[in-house]
């Protein structure tokens, strides 16, 4: 039987969650989707709170990822640990609080979601993500298992992808906010983007309103950083999984303006 599970690329801004809040209930039942992803570490520009986390929840989210923000907001701590559904990197210390695997109960199919934080360019003491991912893979799986691997360089988010082919249903790259047109099934049978995109302002960059960007490039001291304003779109990805053999069958790229 054939599922659809839904990843949603960074969320950015009250902009960005908004835009989520209006569209992921219809684009759910459009794309029949049985299970979504959202990547929610940017909707308070750096970081994410409890009641940005519970607004998510409320737009249709089954699952929370995080990334390098995900403790910025430090109010958070309290409900990372407290439920299943929001997850940080499972490669972050032993120290963090909460978790970055789960698996969830949808009824005829389980399904796992695992969240990994690259480091190339990503300086977080984190442990290696490649041989986490092997210790998470140990022991019962569930009919499907999902990656969110938060990282700056393709090179690692493809590594990761072939080092998990045949053994991870889908795996997707978040973090760089800008899609890539590499959807693709693996040799083995996993389902493969490079990055998502994100959630939020179209006319930004990465989110950010574009002037304070550019100050940043120029050399100047742009300040706390401040979303974009104007017009947003959802960008993500479907994966098409077959349960039987618990691999990916078909990606589609999403962008929802």
């Amino acid at each position: 039987m054939l599922y659809h599970v839904l990843a949603v690329g960074d969320v950015v801004g009250e902009s960005g969650l908004a835009h989520l809040r209006r569209h992921l209930r219809s684009l759910k039942q459009w794309k029949d989707i049985t299970f979504t992803v959202v990547n929610g570490e940017n909707v308070s520009g750096v970081g994410l709170t409890a009641d940005q986390a519970e607004d998510i929840f409320s737009a249709g989210a089954d699952v929370i990822t995080l990334g390098n923000h995900t403790f910025n907001r430090p109010q958070i701590a309290e409900l990372l640990e407290e439920s299943p559904y929001l997850l940080r990197p499972a490669n972050y210390t032993s120290r963090a609080p909460g978790r970055g695997y789960g698996v969830y109960d949808c009824g005829r199919v389980q399904i796992a979601v695992m969240n990994l934080i690259g480091r190339c360019d990503l300086d977080f003491h984190a442990d290696n993500p490649f041989t986490v991912a092997d210790g998470l893979l140990r022991g019962e799986r569930p009919t499907f298992t999902l990656v969110d691997f938060h990282a700056e360089a393709t090179s690692e988010k493809l590594a990761m992808g072939y080092y998990l082919d045949g053994r991870v249903s889908a795996l997707w790259g978040t973090h760089t906010h800008v899609p890539t047109a590499d959807e693709q099934v693996l040799d083995k049978g996993t389902g493969y983007i490079t990055d998502l995109g994100m959630t939020g302002p179209v006319r930004s960059v990465l989110g950010i309103r574009p002037e304070q960007s550019i100050e940043l490039f120029l050399g100047g001291l742009p300040g706390r950083y401040q979303v974009a304003p104007g017009a947003c779109k959802l960008q993500g990805a479907v994966f098409t999984l077959d349960s039987d053999t618990g691999l990916c069958t078909a990606v589609e790229r999403i962008d929802l303006r």
